[in-house]
Order: structure tokens, then C-alpha cells, then sequence
């Protein structure tokens, strides 16, 4: 029980019930509480079987965890944690920022922190996931890319990375108007990634809407599967953003998914996606894009 005080949950939270609710529950789900309990991020982002896997328990031991907290099953005593993780809508950033703590090497030890946080977040992303949504980016006669706000950062990568290989395929949403004309041009046969965290931005769930409704390949890169904008998607890339220290979430795990999505996506169009790269290049040298190195 000494792990579980630390976390200090609020009377309200799923967390409290859960640890109020261990020492009447059987021998084997308090062990699963208690790996809940210490694992709650994970509890929010990977699947029931990876979770039972890494505890050494029972899939179905979730399940009866969840019923036994008064839940229907495990995806509602999920989504409650999620629901818990997530910051006040009234301050998504202010709310993070932590007291400057005092001494010579304070800073630093902030720093080693959150890299620490980014690293391990990192190994948590899941390739199998990338390489599966690769093949639809592959596949599809035309890909849209969503991020707004912050996220226009890894948005404006990606499409970047795949224009240079797919020039007339790729298009960035609201890259050259209104965005709401864009989503009326989404079609069947298209892909549309959308990348987000929370606090999610209302751009980014009517383009997921949009893409639902349009009937194309819908491609959440997000911070959790009960996002908004991931509703309905046909892939999840999940990544870290709330862990990490600092006033702001962390894109870092964004960013390590866009770009081998973008390089396995190169990959798979084999020899046609190598030629459009060289006549890229072409264009780039003759423009002078670059500075010359000096031999």
C-alpha cells in the first residue's frame, strides 16, 4: 500500500475508489488494482492483453476488477481514468506549471527529468501500429494532414516529409484557406491523419468527423484512445503527452511517430516513391535551396 499513498488521489477519482476499494477485494484483483494503481497512465493507453501480459495475470481480471469497482466492464473504468488525467479546460497549461524548485542545480534536475519522461515515453509507442497505418497512407489516392495550434508544428512536418516523395497527393489542412473547405473535400479513398492532445482543439475533431463521415482512412496520432478526435478511427498512434514535466504537454512523441510513418510510407512505394524523391532533389539543386558545403 506504501506505492498507492503517493499517488494522493482526489476523494472523486476513479484511483480513490479503487484504492478504497482494495482490501475487500479477492487476493488476485487487489494485485491487479495495485498494478492499476501504479500503472494508470499505461491503464489509459494499452490494450487489455498488453496490460494482463506485463502484470502476469488474466485478461478477463480486469473486467472483473472494473464490475467490482461498479463499472460495466473495463473500457468504462478506463475511460474514467482517462476522463481523470485529463487537465482543466480553464487552465490545460497554467494547471501543469509546478513551483520553481530551489537550489544550484534545479534546472538541471528539471531537465534530466523531462528527458528522462520523453525517453520513456518513447519506448512505449507502438511500431506495429505506425507500420499498419503506413500501409493505408500508402494505399490511399490522397492524404490530408490535421494539427492545429501547437500541433501545426508536426502536422506541417509530416506533410513536408510525404510531399517530398508524393507531391500532388498530400495536402495539409487549412494550408491554403479555410480548413472547413477542406473537410468538404474529403472523399472515400483518402486518408486523413489528425494529431492532437489535450486540451483537443475543435478543428481537429470536426476534421476527424469529417473524414468519419466522408468514408475515408481516418489516422489518429493522440494522447489517449478516448480522445475526441480519435473516435472512430481507423488507426490509433498513441503517444506521451501529459507525462512529461513542464507547463506544456510534450509533442516529442508526436514527432517520433510522423517521421517513421512518413519513412515506411516512402518505403512501401518501392521504386515509383524513389524516382519522385531524385526529381525532388533535382528541383531543390537547381533552386539552390542549399547552402553548398565547402569541400
Amino acid at each position: 500500500m506504501a506505492g498507492l499513498l503517493k499517488l494522493q488521489p482526489t476523494r472523486s477519482s476513479p484511483l480513490s475508489e479503487l484504492c478504497s476499494a482494495l482490501p475487500s477485494l479477492p487476493l488476485r484483483l487487489q494485485e491487479v488494482g495495485r498494478f492499476v494503481a501504479a500503472n494508470d497512465y499505461d491503464a489509459t493507453t494499452r490494450s487489455m492483453r498488453d496490460l494482463a501480459a506485463e502484470a502476469g495475470a488474466d485478461p478477463a481480471a480486469f473486467t472483473r476488477l472494473a464490475k467490482a469497482l461498479g463499472y460495466s466492464g473495463w473500457d468504462q473504468l478506463r475511460a474514467a481514468l482517462t476522463e481523470a488525467r485529463r487537465p482543466s479546460q480553464a487552465s490545460p497549461f497554467s494547471g501543469r506549471a509546478k513551483g520553481r524548485r530551489h537550489g544550484p542545480d534545479s534546472d538541471v534536475a528539471l531537465i534530466n527529468a523531462k528527458l528522462e519522461a520523453e525517453a520513456a515515453g518513447l519506448t512505449r509507442i507502438s511500431a506495429a501500429s505506425i507500420a499498419d497505418a503506413a500501409k493505408a497512407l500508402h494505399t490511399a489516392r490522397r492524404i490530408w494532414i490535421a494539427g492545429f495550434r501547437s500541433c501545426r508544428s508536426v502536422a506541417e512536418l509530416l506533410n513536408y516529409e510525404l510531399r517530398l516523395f508524393r507531391p500532388d497527393e498530400v495536402q495539409l489542412v487549412g494550408g491554403s484557406g479555410p480548413e472547413d473547405l477542406d473537410l468538404g473535400a474529403f472523399r472515400a479513398g483518402e486518408a486523413v491523419v489528425v494529431i492532437g492532445f489535450a486540451p483537443y482543439s475543435r478543428a481537429s475533431v470536426l476534421s476527424a468527423r469529417a473524414a468519419h463521415g466522408a468514408g475515408a482512412t481516418l489516422i489518429a496520432i493522440a494522447d489517449s484512445p478516448a480522445a475526441p478526435m480519435a473516435e472512430g478511427a481507423d488507426h490509433v498512434l498513441l503517444y506521451e503527452a501529459a507525462a512529461s514535466p513542464g507547463f506544456f504537454p510534450s509533442l516529442t512523441g508526436a514527432i517520433a511517430i510522423a517521421q517513421p510513418l512518413a519513412a515506411v510510407t516512402f518505403s512501401l512505394g518501392g521504386a515509383s516513391a524513389r524516382k519522385r524523391l531524385r526529381e525532388t532533389e533535382a528541383r531543390l539543386a537547381a533552386t539552390s535551396q542549399y547552402v553548398a558545403e565547402k569541400g
